[in-house]
């Protein structure tokens, strides 16, 4: 992050980087605790790494009917949506696929556990995973708030949710404290309220938490969302094979891509849109085209590109 904004906080959230910039003096501590009680829900909700969540439940259930919170409905509503207009790319229920490539528990414990890490263990086998089961087996009724998941789906809303939850905290928190405020969670970003005079500046690099001297490019916000999705951070290695968190729902393994880091900036959450475009390889100008983002993608490939020389202004959404 590179704006000069009036307050920072910064924390740890879902196995990431939090950060919430303030345009107004004093509010700081006031969005903090609204970003804690909001995230705090969401992962009540939708972790698939706690027991008790929503998820993890309706995961159990074994195909019944279960009931749902509003927020959860809220949550898989979001999930589905992305995957109709994605033609199922982004498709949450890769739940399955992750866990049997070594993603079955949060991502800080599945890097403590890598073989040569302190206290890791040994070297663990990937199983076969197959295509996913696809987003048409999840049924939501959001009027009597039931889900019921068929053909032994299983839910992961890992490409959805954090996009979701950044745009529903920058809301709350403007509404409620009064000051512009950009919240980062990972690579999600969202903004809302006054943004300050020069926009909200971010500095894209493959790492989120990468220090402004990374190779990357800065972009410039003033509304709306920035999402990045990259193949090259949360990484890790199963009995020898490099594996990473974005799955190709018509094989069930990571995608093989040719992109690295892919960030699409729209007028609202753009979380789904990187991540297809790592999924798909396509040219972003086709497949942005299809799911309409406000602005062309910024993106790095895995060719010799130059991306500290990509600079763009976004304006406001149309």
């Amino acid at each position: 992050m590179t704006t000069l904004a009036a307050a920072a906080d910064t924390f740890s959230v879902f196995g990431t980087t939090a950060t919430l910039l303030v345009s107004e003096p004093g509010t700081v501590e006031a969005a903090r605790a609204i970003a804690d009680a909001e995230l705090a829900a969401v992962d009540r909700a939708c972790s698939r790494f706690r027991p008790d969540s929503e998820l993890s439940r309706l995961n159990a259930a074994d195909g019944a009917v279960t009931s749902v919170s509003e927020l959860f409905a809220e949550l898989v509503e979001a999930a589905l949506r992305a995957a109709r207009l994605t033609d199922g790319d982004v498709d949450p229920t890769c739940g399955q696929a992750l866990a049997k490539i070594g993603y079955d528990r949060d991502f800080a414990l599945l890097q403590a556990a890598e073989p040569g890490a302190a206290g890791g263990q040994a070297r663990r086998q990937a199983r076969p995973a197959g295509r996913v089961t696809g987003w048409r087996s999840v049924q939501l009724d959001r009027a009597r708030r039931l889900a019921q998941l068929s053909n032994g789906a299983q839910l992961d809303l890992g490409a959805t949710a954090k996009a979701w939850a950044a745009g529903r905290c920058a809301e709350i928190i403007t509404a409620q404290a009064g000051s512009g405020v950009l919240v980062s969670l990972g690579g999600d970003i969202a903004v809302a309220g006054p943004p300050p005079a020069a926009g909200w500046r971010v500095r894209v690099t493959d790492d989120h938490a990468a220090g402004p001297e990374a190779p990357g490019q800065t972009v410039t916000i003033r509304s709306g969302g920035l999402a990045t999705s990259s193949t090259t951070v949360r990484a890790w290695a199963v009995g020898g094979r490099r594996m990473h968190h974005i799955i190709n729902p018509a094989t069930g393994e990571p995608a093989q891509s040719c992109w690295r880091t892919v960030s699409v900036a729209a007028a609202r959450s753009a979380g789904r849109r990187p991540c297809r475009g790592c999924v798909t390889s396509a040219s972003p100008l086709a497949w942005c085209g299809r799911t309409g983002p406000s602005r062309p993608p910024v993106a790095g490939r895995t060719t010799p590109a130059r991306p500290s020389e990509w600079e763009w202004e976004a304006g406001g959404a149309p």
